[in-house]
């Protein structure tokens, strides 16, 4: 097979592999799909506008000086969106990954990504139904089911799934348990379960594990969970000597029933809170660490029956992370989150993690916010993929092997849908 052909199959293969996308924060319709409402479900052209990618960048260019934060915060939706529309997509060139992914979008989507307004972009968003247009961008993207992230805590999202047990039945979706303040703040967090019913106390006295776990067992049957996930600080560790009660409840608690029904703690580790970095920004204000590899070791080594997913935000992490991989079956290592998400680590991180793990990893998820993002955010990661394939394939034939498309076709189902759906299984 010549260099030609070869790039030809790869890409044919990989554009042709439906994804099953292992991290989203999209949501059923009956989350509430609005535009312009309070729903969890994002979609249209000002939310991707105002995607705090965006708003982040904005601010290059206008400084808090001439716009302050909370001017830019009184204004409405639409104003926002037009105020980043116009600094980053007219008066400038949008060459940034942010800005060149909603330009793909509209392309996609058979619209001119070229208009000096967003006017006519609203009206044809306008015109669309949330439900068919979510079947129309799963279509685009060619995904085939979309992971969602359904915070617990979360009391907007804990009334939903109480009000309609249903909330989350859609065939497109699967839910994942998202628990972070059980570990996160462990105080505040049996504070809620006491309020919600369940017989806890912080220092773990009477009947605090058993009630625990059977607020997670309640969950994870109510949601139809496929795993429980938790974004984490770079600071995490494990063991930790200074928060036994996050040890205690790992170890005694959440590992066990995980365990115990065969799924998998996500964690997405290295996020450095708005409130660490500037807060006036709101989401666009968070900003990354470097995190302990050697924590995730001491979980896998010491809990050989479970099962666990893991991302880390910093580029310094990602060699010693793949080496880390390669010691545990039980390890899987998903996505280029976040900060990650552009096209020059993306290449990078396929490369190291092909060069050491064949193709036993998860390469990319899209944590999309706003439901139009997965439209390019797997545009722009199939081309690095299939670029990654195609030169590491060449390096094959250069030695000798055979490749052929059976090859390449299992391999693209692998990295984009059967790595996570047997893990999650096993």
């Amino acid at each position: 097979m010549d260099r030609a052909t070869l790039q030809t199959c790869v890409a044919q293969a990989i554009n042709a592999q439906p994804v099953t996308d292992l991290h989203t924060h999209c949501y059923t319709p009956k989350f509430g799909a609005s535009p312009d409402s309070a729903g969890l479900l994002l979609w249209g052209i000002d939310e991707l506008v105002v995607y705090h990618y965006l708003v982040a960048e904005v601010y290059r260019v206008v400084p808090a000086t001439v716009l302050p934060y909370e001017s830019f915060w009184a204004m409405s939706k639409v104003e926002q969106a037009d105020h980043i529309w116009k600094y980053l997509f007219v008066e400038r060139t949008p060459l940034s990954e942010a800005c060149r992914g909603i330009l793909t979008c509209l392309m996609k989507l058979g619209l001119d990504p070229n208009e000096k307004t967003l006017t006519s972009y609203r009206q044809w968003f306008s015109e669309q139904s949330p439900d068919a247009y979510i079947d129309k961008v799963m279509q685009i993207a060619n995904v085939d089911s979309i992971t969602m992230t359904n915070a617990v805590f979360d009391d907007a999202e804990r009334a939903l799934w109480l009000d309609d047990p249903t909330v989350g039945e859609d065939p497109r979706f699967e839910a994942v348990l998202r628990i972070d303040p059980l570990l996160r703040d462990w105080p505040g967090a049996t504070a809620k379960l006491r309020a919600w019913g369940y017989d806890v106390n912080s220092d773990f006295s009477g009947n605090t594990i058993d009630e625990t776990q059977r607020f997670l067992c309640e969950w994870l049957d109510r949601q139809k969970a496929i795993y429980v996930a938790m974004s984490l600080p770079p600071e995490f560790l494990y063991p930790d000597v200074a928060n036994p009660q996050a040890d205690r409840f790992i170890r005694e608690i959440m590992l066990p029933v995980l365990a115990d029904r065969g799924l998998p703690w996500a964690m997405m580790i290295g996020a450095r809170m708005r409130d660490e970095v500037n807060p006036a920004l709101g989401d666009a204000g968070d900003m990354l660490g470097k995190a302990d590899v050697l924590s995730v070791v001491n979980l896998c080594r010491e809990f050989p029956n479970n099962k666990f997913m893991v991302t880390m935000l910093s580029r310094e992490n990602q060699h010693e992370l793949c080496i880390a991989a390669r010691k545990f079956g039980n390890l899987m290592l998903f996505g280029c989150w976040w900060f990650l998400n552009n096209p020059s680590i993306i290449e990078e991180m396929t490369r190291e993690r092909l060069e050491l793990l064949g193709t036993s990893f998860c390469p990319q998820h899209s944590d999309a916010r706003v439901l139009d993002q997965l439209i390019y955010k797997w545009d722009h990661s199939r081309k690095i993929i299939a670029k990654v394939l195609t030169d590491k394939y060449a390096d094959l034939i250069d030695s000798g092997y055979r490749v052929t498309a059976d090859h390449i076709k299992r391999d693209a189902a692998l990295l984009l849908r059967d790595n996570f759906r047997d893990f999650i299984r096993a």
